[in-house]
């Protein structure tokens, strides 16, 4: 199989950052063994309350399927119960995760620093909503 030079150019979130804005916290993205899938564990506060998670990224191959889907798709889970899909995009060095699917209303758009050790951005929501999220890598 070839490399996937999308799904590996995520290699740059690989580490430990600390989150800031909207949400507090810090998130650790690694590799699952084989490389198919990044891995984010998610350990937060947002609006007073604790959110731990974990988030699968990579592209979906279901059980028979010739080839993996087009798109980097996600699942998270969280300690409070919710189930949030995702499509990941990275394009030079802004970072976009639709919502469900691309073009959708909710998303974050971030930028990498010019060294890699910070992300700036926002989660944005239909109607106006959302917050600032930014991360700085720790280690």
């Amino acid at each position: 199989m070839t490399e996937d030079m999308q799904l590996k150019a995520l290699d740059r979130l690989i580490g430990t950052w600390h989150v800031t804005g909207g949400a507090e916290g810090t998130v650790t993205y690694r590799w699952l063994d084989g490389g198919f899938f990044l891995v984010q564990d998610v350990d937060l506060v947002q609006e007073g309350q604790p959110v731990k998670g974990v988030e699968m990224i990579g592209r979906e191959r279901p059980f028979g399927a010739d080839k993996p889907s087009e798109d980097i798709k996600s699942r998270y889970y969280d300690s409070n119960g919710n189930t949030l899909d995702y499509i990941y995009e990275l394009e030079g060095d802004t970072l976009t995760i639709w919502g469900l699917e691309k073009g959708s209303p909710a998303y974050y758009r971030g930028t990498f620093s010019a060294d890699g050790d910070t992300v700036t951005g926002a989660w944005v929501y239909p109607g106006g909503g959302g917050y600032q999220s930014d991360m700085t890598r720790v280690k």
